[in-house]
């Protein structure tokens, strides 16, 4: 499945009461945009593990495990509620489309010419690689799914950064 980080509360995000005071056991339902049916988000880009809806907050009102993931082409609907239930906040029409950058580091060892990327690149033509800092021309390597293979091996202990969507 693959997922985007939500501008709703991506990453390390806190939330506050009206008061400016941590949202200590908020909750969050999510829902897809304009409805009340429940949508899940997930905890990782992996996609694999749905919060509970509502994801309750911890004690410094942060989404455990810091992150919320939205499937990709989902707009959703955000109520945010105290731990009483009592809703302080609602954000609908959140989109799932946004563009997340993956990078990958990897060492040359002089004879290695096939990496695999942890994720697949969504096509080659969406890769920078640069090796010890310097651009890598696309006619001098291959990206198919996951499978990134260089025309040549890459230096030894040379560091090569795979940015790619």
């Amino acid at each position: 499945m693959t997922v985007n980080l939500s501008m709703f509360a991506g990453v390390g995000a806190q939330f506050f009461d009206n008061n400016g005071v941590p949202l200590a056991g908020g909750l969050i339902y999510t829902y897809n945009a304009g409805t009340t049916t429940p949508a899940a988000t997930y905890t990782s880009i992996l996609g694999v593990t749905a919060h509970p809806n509502p994801i309750v907050l911890d004690a410094a009102g942060r989404v455990p495990g810091g992150e919320i993931w939205l499937t990709l082409g989902t707009s959703y609907k955000f109520l945010l509620k105290t731990s009483v239930n009592v809703q302080i906040a609602s954000y609908d029409n959140v989109s799932s489309n946004g563009v997340l950058a993956l990078i990958a580091n990897f060492i040359g060892t002089g004879s290695q010419t096939s990496f695999s990327l942890p994720i697949s690149a969504s096509a080659e033509n969406n890769t920078q690689i640069y090796i010890n800092g310097v651009y890598q021309n696309k006619s001098t390597y291959s990206v198919v799914g996951s499978a990134l293979v260089f025309s040549q091996a890459p230096p030894i202990t040379s560091a090569i950064e795979v940015m790619y969507l």
